[in-house]
């Protein structure tokens, strides 16, 4: 009898042992291909030229409706008013060794291939995975809006509102007012004021986090349900043999 039950638990060992291979090389191949397969190149975004009425493409989907028609009014009367054009973009997530600047300027070139076209525009970029932003600005609008402040919107205007909870809609609700006053000749509101606050770390995990951890707490409740309850079956009958 505890041979026939010792054989039947190899047996069930092995069998299960095959069975969870493909489990695991499955769980290991998505979590490989997933981050990659979000990922956002230039060539994926939709073509935009100069004159044209797009001013926010929001591929990320993190602005309401209600933000994005607020935004596409001020950059449209912005446009009319001054010939400045603005146009807003935002990714979920850049292929493996880009940067929010490289592929703004990559973007601006794609859509604007020319200085010509290029000379009245200003594209805005963030990345929402990190949180990385990014202006290319083209050379007539660097005389109205430097250097340094087009960079002073996108690194402080951008990522205020950003470290307060992911405030998307604020953070280009507000880039969007600054560059209309900057770009209308107004003078310059400059970036917001950021009180000192002592940060307590969270104890919320993000939804990246938590689908990670649960597919791992899967696989290890998994496998040591493969091994114990063969084990616990095969100890219960040798018990009454």
């Amino acid at each position: 009898m505890r041979r026939i039950f010792k054989q039947l638990y190899k047996e069930r060992r092995k069998y299960l042992q095959r069975l969870m291979l493909p489990l695991l090389l499955l769980t290991a191949i998505s979590g490989l291909v997933a981050a990659p397969a979000n990922a956002t190149n230039v060539y994926q975004m939709p073509n935009v030229s100069a004159g044209e009425p797009t001013w926010v493409i929001d591929t990320a989907e993190v602005l309401s409706r209600l933000s994005e028609g607020k935004l596409s009014n001020n950059l449209d009367s912005l446009a009319k008013n001054t010939g400045q054009e603005v146009r807003m973009v935002t990714i979920r997530r850049l292929d493996y060794g880009e940067t929010a600047e490289s592929f703004t300027q990559a973007l601006f070139e794609k859509w604007y291939p020319t200085p010509e076209a290029q000379a009245n525009q200003i594209l805005l970029v963030i990345d929402t995975v990190t949180n990385n932003t990014a202006i290319a600005t083209g050379e007539a609008v660097k005389s109205i809006m430097p250097d340094d402040i087009a960079q002073s919107v996108a690194s402080e205007t951008m990522t205020a509102p950003l470290r307060d909870g992911n405030k998307y809609n604020q953070a280009f609700l507000d880039a969007s007012n600054r560059l209309v006053a900057i770009l209308s000749g107004q003078p310059d509101p400059g970036p917001p004021v950021v009180e000192d606050q002592i940060q307590v770390e969270g104890t919320f995990k993000t939804a990246e986090e938590t689908d990670t951890n649960n597919a791992t707490i899967w696989v290890v409740a998994i496998l040591v349900i493969a091994t114990v309850v063969p084990m616990a079956t095969y100890f219960f009958y040798q018990g009454f043999s």
